[in-house]
């Protein structure tokens, strides 16, 4: 593969700052073999912020992407800014000073990884891939298919066969080819990586592509934007594989900020290795066995927690974890407080955020930006749990249109 439309990045190990051809199928650094996620983009963006947040991010935020030269693409437009909602009711709930909400639902396929899987698409195409792969718990899975579908490539998933119904509905409206994992995440992810050798597939996967994390990037870099020279004093986000933490302190770090947030890294009990190592003051994973109600960040085996680990402590931030049942609550209080439909492991923050207030980490009069990564429309099958008053209705429209 070539280094066409690349050449004016720079990719580097984290590790041992080795430099790497930035190809468009560049992948990990050989020097570490079987650690993933270790390879970063070094983009030529200067810190100068364009001004008021909108349009599209990939043309917005150009100089800090792996863009190839020439037309896009995908349409300039697919993508849009996402706002940044006040919401004071909820900050009056979660006692802190104010609470903006960055909501990724409103992306095309309804998540924050609508921005990776748009410059994924654009670097395969222009290198001339046909198909593109992917291992996902749904929410990668259908923004690669959307952004496949809108430029004629081939999608091709890997998923658990326990995929919420409403993402794996988007991957059949897309025209993905999908393949239902018996098993996890971590499962579907081995797969994927062994169809990627076999059939010359373009690898999708945030695990060993490092353009990924740039495209996630862009959310970061809207927000700092968004909040200009008032910055903020916290950003929550959930974490699964470790990739979108990474990503938006990245982000927010290059656009240096005078008043730079901190990263508030929220993970499940049930699927915590990344705060685990965080507690232990290491970088080491151990796998566990992920068992959580938010599927979307339900990762046993995480890939990119070495750059997680790292943006966290480089902000001066914090990782915590939080059980279902404050997960649950979350995304009532996020339903009920602020109007905005969250799926589980987009209100996990908001858990991390409660938690964080309570123990005297985050003050009463302070700033806080929560990211909700994905739409609770994705995710119906959680609704009951959250909203038990719904429950009866959500039982009849299954068994409607035989769901039941």
């Amino acid at each position: 593969m070539t280094d066409s439309g690349l050449l004016r990045v720079e990719l580097r190990c984290v590790l041992c700052g080795a430099a790497h051809r930035p190809t468009a199928d560049a992948s990990v650094c050989p020097r570490h073999e079987g650690l993933t996620g270790i390879l970063d983009v070094i983009a030529p963006g200067d810190g100068t912020r364009p001004g008021a947040a909108g349009g599209d991010p990939l043309d917005r935020y150009r100089a800090w992407l792996p863009l190839p030269p020439g037309p896009r693409r995908l349409p300039s437009g697919y993508l849009t800014a996402t706002p940044l909602l006040p919401a004071p009711r909820l900050a009056a709930d979660l006692g802190v000073g104010e609470l903006l909400v960055k909501d990724e639902s409103r992306n095309p396929t309804g998540s924050l990884k609508d921005r990776a899987s748009a410059l994924a698409v654009e670097i395969a195409a222009h290198a001339g891939f046909t198909d593109v792969a992917c291992a996902s718990t749904g929410n990668a899975a259908s923004s690669l298919a959307g952004a496949c579908a809108a430029v004629g490539l081939t999608a091709r998933i890997f998923v658990p066969a326990s995929t919420p119904v409403g993402k794996l509905a988007q991957l059949a409206a897309f025209g993905a080819r999908v393949m239902l994992v018996r098993g996890s995440y971590d499962d579907a992810y081995d797969l994927c990586e062994e169809a990627v050798r076999a059939f010359g597939w373009y690898n999708r996967n945030c695990a060993v592509n490092p353009y990924l994390m740039e495209g996630k990037k862009t959310c970061g870099l809207e927000i700092a934007d968004q909040l200009g020279d008032a910055g903020a004093d916290w950003v929550s986000v959930a974490v699964g594989d470790g990739c979108t933490v990474a990503a938006l302190g990245k982000g927010l770090a290059e656009m240096r900020l005078p008043r730079a947030p901190r990263l508030l890294a929220v993970q499940p009990a049930g699927a915590a290795p990344i705060a685990r190592a965080w507690e232990r003051g290491g970088e080491d994973i151990v796998p566990v066995p992920a068992r959580t109600v938010a599927d979307s960040v339900s990762v046993g085996a995480p890939r990119n927690a070495v750059k997680a680990l790292r943006a966290v402590r480089a902000s001066g931030g914090a990782f915590l974890t939080v059980t279902d049942d404050e997960i649950l609550d979350a995304a009532r209080m996020l339903g009920t407080r602020a109007g905005i439909f969250a799926e589980p492991g987009a209100a996990a923050g908001i858990a991390g955020v409660r938690r964080a207030r309570a123990e005297g980490l985050i003050g009463p009069a302070d700033r806080v930006v929560h990211v909700v990564t994905g739409s609770g429309l994705k995710t119906a099958t959680s609704v009951g749990a959250a909203f038990p008053e719904v429950a009866p209705t959500l039982d009849a429209v299954r068994a409607v249109v035989g769901l039941g």
